[in-house]
C-alpha cells in the first residue's frame, strides 16, 4: 500500500507541474507580467511534493516519517513568518 501512496504523489506532481507550466504560458500569451516570485513559489511547491514523495517512500518507520514530515513542516512555516514578518517592517 506504501508503494500507492508514493505513486499518487508523483502524479500530483506531476500534474501540478504541468498546471504550472499551463499557467505561466497563459500568462504570457495574455501579456501579464510573470513575477519572478511567483515563478520560484511554483518550482518550490513541485519540488517540495517530489521530495515528500520520495521521503515517504523510503524504508523507515512510518511514525519517524510523520514526525520528521511534522517538524520540517513547522520550521518551514517558522521561516517563512519570519522573512514576511522582516520584509513587511524593512
Amino acid at each position: 500500500m506504501g508503494y500507492m501512496w508514493y505513486m499518487l504523489f508523483e502524479f500530483i506532481a506531476v500534474i501540478l507541474f504541468l498546471v504550472f507550466i499551463g499557467w505561466v504560458i497563459w500568462r504570457l500569451a495574455k501579456g501579464k507580467p510573470i513575477k519572478a516570485h511567483m515563478v520560484m513559489y511554483g518550482l518550490c511547491l513541485g519540488t517540495g511534493i517530489f521530495t515528500i514523495a520520495f521521503f515517504m517512500s523510503m524504508d523507515i518507520p512510518k511514525m519517524a516519517k510523520i514526525v520528521t514530515c511534522i517538524t520540517l513542516g513547522l520550521i518551514l512555516i517558522f521561516v517563512a513568518a519570519r522573512r514576511q514578518q522582516q520584509a513587511k517592517s524593512g
